[in-house]
């Protein structure tokens, strides 16, 4: 009616006397709390303030004005305006922001830092609302891990995986290319007392990336075989002997250990970086995904798979047997033809798919492995892998390793379905 019509126009002008840093200032001096154990807003939006910053450079915006959109981004919250009708938050900002002259990347991130705010909702795209969105997010989703809050069930009351999934969104749909785990351990830092949960946390962004994903089309099997690449760990029967027999035929224990799949060239996490948390860069998972699929709708890809599968379940069955593995392959124990193509095929695929994968050129990676489906199958028909000399057997043993080594630098064949 007229009267309420009259009322909101006389809030708007009581709001347009006031700057959006006093509505800022106030509250920030009334200390209006975020939630008990997180602090107060205002301690809130330096958080984001500071995220926001770290993020600029990687999303390409101008650093100081995601600053100042961070600082202006909640300053609506205390307007009269947002008091009447709370749903209008963010809008409102945007508005105001406007009218007291901001740049018009500050005033849009006011109201774009709350997008996407469901599946159907789009996503910020200029650089500034970006930053400021990502760190909205993602100091609301490391603040309640860090007190060990998290969604449960169906029990989600701060809407923590949409929180999730719109930080999925926004870097897949912008592709941004972001480490995560590095930002979460900046994050978790900014809560005294909290712990740092960056592994739960980045389990809890693969669950929302497969969600994201399969009402995409991709195949859930391909995202586990992707998410599991490089994270096998070594068998602790392979290396238990060298396959060098001496004097007498005895094989003599190792003396030293194989690194992990982990810390191999190729096989390293995602990044190429020793020793960085695998799989954080959401937006390589999905083209390695991509690229997984691509290579297993050709013929090569699927025998390659069916070869591979086959090598893994041999491993497997011997590994449960506790037969010994061999720690490296020796040439000298070759005796079919078979034996010695494979292996100079499976060094020049690893070697080609590990340089393709430090380029991150993944189909060039799934390429150079597509090449092992021929010698892969010879193997199988001419060579039987359970000799009877004990070297013999461990080095072929060996052989198959190198092959589930190889093709576990862009997916862990094991999980793939077919």
């Amino acid at each position: 009616d007229l009267d309420q019509l009259a009322e909101s126009a006389a809030k708007f002008g009581l709001d347009l006397k006031k700057p959006l840093d006093q509505r800022m200032a106030r509250l920030d001096h009334l200390n209006v709390t975020f939630h008990a154990k997180l602090g107060t807003q205002g301690q809130r939006v330096e958080r984001i303030r500071r995220l926001a910053q770290e993020l600029a450079p990687i999303v390409g915006a101008d650093s100081a004005l995601v600053a100042r959109a961070a600082v202006l981004a909640k300053a609506d919250l205390q307007t009269e305006v947002v008091g009447e009708f709370p749903e209008l938050q963010g809008a409102m900002g945007r508005k105001y922001a406007l009218l007291q002259g901001e740049d018009a990347s500050v005033a849009a991130a006011a109201e774009e830092h709350y997008k996407p705010q469901g599946p159907s909702d789009r996503v910020p795209t200029d650089p500034v609302s970006v930053a400021v969105a990502l760190a909205d997010k993602l100091d609301t989703l490391t603040g309640f891990w860090a007190i060990d809050e998290k969604p449960t069930g169906s029990k989600d009351p701060f809407a923590l995986r949409r929180a999730a999934l719109g930080v999925v969104r926004i870097l897949i749909e912008n592709r941004i290319r972001l480490a995560l785990t590095s930002l979460f351990a900046k994050a978790f830092a900014n809560f005294k007392g909290g712990t740092d949960q960056s592994s739960d946390l980045l389990a809890f962004f693969h669950d929302r990336l497969k969600v994201y994903l399969r009402e995409s089309g991709a195949r859930h099997d391909l995202i586990d075989a992707v998410l599991s690449a490089g994270s096998r760990p070594i068998s602790p029967l392979v290396g238990a002997m060298s396959a060098k027999p001496t004097e007498g035929g005895a094989v003599p224990p190792a003396s030293h250990s194989v690194a992990p799949p982990s810390a191999l060239p190729g096989i390293s996490p995602t990044r190429g970086e020793i020793g960085q948390s695998p799989n954080d860069d959401l937006l390589q998972i999905v083209r390695r995904v991509e690229a997984l699929g691509s290579l297993l709708d050709t013929d090569e890809g699927k025998n390659l798979l069916a070869g591979t599968k086959r090598a893994a379940n041999i491993l497997a069955a011997e590994e449960k047997k506790k037969t010994l593995v061999a720690e490296t392959v020796e040439p000298a124990l070759f005796r079919e033809d078979a034996e010695k193509k494979l292996y100079a095929a499976v060094n020049q695929a690893e070697k080609e798919a590990g340089q393709a994968i430090q380029n991150e050129d993944f189909s060039a990676a799934m390429l150079a492995l597509s090449v092992l489906r021929e010698p892969v199958d010879s193997f199988f028909e001419g060579v039987l892998v359970n000799d009877e000399d004990q070297a013999v057997r461990a080095n072929r043993l060996a052989l198959l390793a190198r092959i589930r080594a190889a093709t576990d630098q862009v997916a862990d064949f094991s999980k793939i379905v077919g």
